[in-house]
């Protein structure tokens, strides 16, 4: 029995997904580094170590992740305070409705926790999780499971009673492996085909979460 929903943020609940690859390419273009879309959508989700190494394979061993991420952080902060960010289609009205069937709703994101408190907040979707965990409050960020153990459990759940929504490879691996019912909401692609064995479903928007909810 589906009791709760464990939500990413960037490109699931916001939309946001398409200015962290805008920034990235941006910032590592600023110091040299060509990176591309491809490039910036393999490292959604990905926690630090994982996507040093990443970026390394593709660029380098001098890659220098922390100048190129903290460049992103200064262009998208910018950008966000400048014309602020949106909320996906049907976010809302999922939400609502999870909260008016009474179940438990959490966001497992790579972004801090304050950070992504103040986009939510932004868009007046924060009042609707009961938890917001963030990659640092555990030990392994995505694709390892940690992250989906520690919200399930802040929930009170247990990760087979919560549907996972997730617009990653990186996501829908993590919260396949801690046990939940993963759904890929598809955003900026769709990599359904490369993960299909970890899915419970795949979502036709956020709108359709409903109908995964009930069948």
């Amino acid at each position: 029995m589906i009791k709760g929903v464990i939500s990413d943020m960037d490109g699931v609940i916001l939309d946001s997904e398409k200015l962290y690859v805008r920034f990235w390419r941006e910032a590592a273009n600023f110091y040299g580094y060509p990176m591309t879309t491809a490039h910036a959508l393999s490292i959604r989700s990905m926690a630090r170590p994982f996507a040093i190494e990443r970026l390394r394979g593709y660029f380098g061993a001098d890659f220098d992740y922390d100048a190129v991420r903290g460049k992103r952080v200064e262009l998208m902060d910018a950008y966000v305070e400048k014309y602020g960010i949106e909320p996906k289609d049907g976010a809302f009205a999922l939400l609502e409705y999870l909260k008016s069937n009474g179940y438990k709703v959490a966001l497992a994101t790579a972004t801090p926790a304050d950070r992504a408190s103040d986009y939510l907040e932004r868009v007046g979707l924060l009042e609707y999780f009961d938890v917001v965990a963030s990659a640092r409050m555990v030990k392994n960020g995505k694709p390892e499971p940690d992250i989906y153990l520690y919200t399930a459990e802040k929930l009170g759940l247990e990760p087979g009673e919560c549907i996972a929504l997730e617009d990653s490879v990186n996501g829908v691996r993590s919260a396949a492996a801690a046990g939940c019912k993963t759904v890929l909401v598809p955003d900026l692609d769709n990599p359904e085909n490369e993960i299909k064995p970890l899915l419970y479903d795949t979502a036709d928007g956020l709108s359709d979460v409903i109908r995964i909810i009930n069948k």
